[in-house]
């Protein structure tokens, strides 16, 4: 027979069964016989007892009754170490348990903490945990990929043209409508994809640029799907989220979507459709919750008619479509891209560089084929190649040359002095005045046309005039 058990006092039972009781575990502490101290609803619940009929108890009762199937305090005080295990009650439910004697100075046992979870409710807080991992991995790959991309810009819109794309963006970010943007190489078509994630409901997701004619056509379903751990040789041993899993409650900018191979767009018609995604060599199906916004420089149109495109997939793309015109059509965002490119470089070099009206006027007739890339790379090498604050083309354009003695007013344009009838000289004076107010306002045509006392669109025609 168990000899009579040993009692805490009561203040510290209460302090202690306050503890215990507010554990999701269950847990109960016996004495170095294996005699229950205390006990918490949780275990009173697993071995269907009331938690004063558990006090006092000892623990060989209930496995000779088979209230459990076996004790792993019982287990502890035997070999004075920590025993771990499954215990299965009378119901057939099981619980992870973990006993641990606590021991004196000499080495004796003085009590036995005991603490188990229900094994349902680890398999799902692993599952949980897993879960979360995977979340984890995810953003991880999210922030890799991000940390290649291109500092986030606000799009520059000094003309009509661009103020209404501007306007209309604006609209339709807060949207989860699939966007195709259209322009030529160099138009800006990801800034503008960027600026409609920024003022999106998903502005604090991730946004993901994909340029779909960089992957390998065998490796786009990898990239695009992910894959499962050991889908095939070489794969990530933790497996890899695709793109569709890194861009989840945010945006996908699929760049250049015209240059996906036939086979490709038939599965992201699928996932456009459906919003399902399976990982390679996986059986689980995901739902991907990702704003759309595809871009090209092709005529998509004239692609479909020689079987090159989808016409089923162009129909799910072009549900809002954005054309960007080329820079030539929209003359002041010209003056203004190059001031701020200007000054961007201005800031990272340490330079205090100006235009001079020649190269302003000769921004305004160039027709810029390669667009706002293109400007931007003339403008690099101007600034670092220029000897002078004042940035000209060829050896300096003086605004005056000497001649002996005498100063001889020329034009900044040409570099040579003024000739003609006083109305010619007064209208190339004029224009010169004029583009450099305009140079000095960093081509913002609404606040030059201020300075100057005249309306925009008298200005336009003036720097436009031969």
């Amino acid at each position: 027979m168990a000899s009579e058990p040993e009692r805490l006092k009561p203040n510290e039972q209460q302090f202690l069964q306050q503890i215990i009781d507010n554990s999701y575990d269950s847990i109960f502490v016996t004495d170095k016989l294996g005699n229950v101290l205390l006990a918490n609803p949780g275990t009173g619940i697993f071995m269907e007892y009331k938690i004063e009929d558990l006090i006092g108890r000892n623990v060989k009762e209930f496995v000779d009754k088979g209230i459990y199937d076996w004790s792993t305090t019982l287990k502890a005080i035997e070999t004075r170490s920590v025993v771990s295990g499954i215990l299965r009650n009378s119901r057939g439910v099981q619980h992870l348990v973990t006993s641990k004697p606590l021991l004196d100075e000499n080495g004796e046992i003085v009590m036995v903490i005991t603490n188990g979870r229900n094994e349902d409710l680890e398999d799902n807080y692993l599952v949980a945990l897993e879960e979360e991992r995977k979340n984890v991995r995810r953003y991880k790959t999210a922030v890799e990929y991000l940390s290649e991309t291109a500092e986030t810009k606000e799009p520059i819109a000094e003309s009509q043209e661009m103020r209404k794309i501007i306007k209309l963006s604006n609209v339709i970010a807060k949207t989860d409508s699939t966007v195709l943007l259209v322009g030529e190489t160099g138009t800006g078509k990801e800034v503008m994809a960027r600026h409609i994630h920024r003022h999106s409901l998903r502005c604090n997701e991730p946004f993901i640029p994909v340029n779909c004619a960089a992957i390998p056509h065998e490796l786009l379903e990898s990239e695009f799907f992910g894959h499962a751990r050991g889908a095939f040789t070489g794969a990530n041993p933790q497996g890899k989220p695709g793109l569709f899993e890194i861009a989840d409650k945010g945006t996908l900018f699929l760049d250049e979507i015209a240059e996906l191979p036939l086979t490709m767009q038939s599965k992201l018609l699928r996932v456009l459709e459906s919003s399902e995604v399976k990982r390679l060599g996986d059986t689980k199906v995901y739902q991907a919750n990702v704003r759309f916004i595809a871009a090209t420089n092709r005529d998509l149109n004239e692609m479909i008619s020689r079987k090159l495109f989808r016409s089923d997939l162009y129909y799910r793309l072009n549900v809002i479509p954005i054309n960007l015109p080329p820079l030539q059509d929209r003359p002041a965002d010209i003056l203004a891209f190059a001031h701020e490119f200007l000054e961007e470089l201005n800031r990272k070099y340490g330079f205090k560089k100006t235009f001079s009206p020649q190269v302003i006027q000769a921004f305004l007739k160039y027709s810029w084929p390669g667009n706002v890339r293109e400007l931007r790379n003339v403008i690099e090498r101007l600034v670092i190649t220029s000897f002078s604050d004042v940035i000209n083309f060829g050896n300096d354009s003086l605004a005056e040359t000497k001649a002996g003695s005498e100063t001889v007013r020329c034009s900044p344009e040409t570099g040579k002095p003024y000739q003609g009838t006083l109305k010619s000289v007064k209208k190339s004076v004029e224009k010169e005045y004029v583009n450099q107010v305009l140079a000095e306002c960093g081509g913002r045509v609404s606040e030059a046309a201020k300075r100057l006392g005249i309306h925009s669109s008298m200005l336009y025609r003036k720097k436009n005039s031969g």
